[in-house]
This record gives C-alpha cells, sequence and structure tokens, in this order.
C-alpha cells in the first residue's frame, strides 16, 4: 500500500469549494485550499474531495 498521489491527478484536481488548485502535502497526506482554509485528507493514495471531510486551516497554516 502506498501513500503517494499521482502528480497528474494532483495538476487537475482543484478545490470544490473555490475551484483552485490545491497545495500538496505529503507530510499531513492532505491537499490545501489556501483561499478556502481547508485541508483535505489522502487516503489510502486517494484524495477525499468532500468539503465535509475537509479540515479547518489555522491562521498560520495558510500560505498568503
Amino acid at each position: 500500500m502506498t501513500n503517494s498521489v499521482d502528480p497528474r491527478l494532483l495538476e487537475v484536481l482543484v478545490c470544490p469549494l473555490k475551484k483552485v488548485p490545491l497545495r500538496y502535502d505529503r507530510e499531513k497526506q492532505e491537499l490545501i485550499s489556501d483561499q478556502a482554509g481547508l485541508a483535505y485528507p489522502i487516503r489510502n493514495g486517494i484524495p477525499i474531495m468532500l468539503v465535509e471531510e475537509a479540515r479547518h486551516l489555522e491562521d498560520c497554516e495558510i500560505k498568503k
């Protein structure tokens, strides 16, 4: 079982809420939407792109 995500998939995924590109956090296994302030989890190599599954980011985690 791998924790990596296909780089081609990362190129096409966008935030379902804001429709903006996402930032990949390899260490936390999350896709980050700085504009929405959300982190979408990656489970077993599969991005979970549901707003209700996303974690809210702390202000210090958002890149401006």
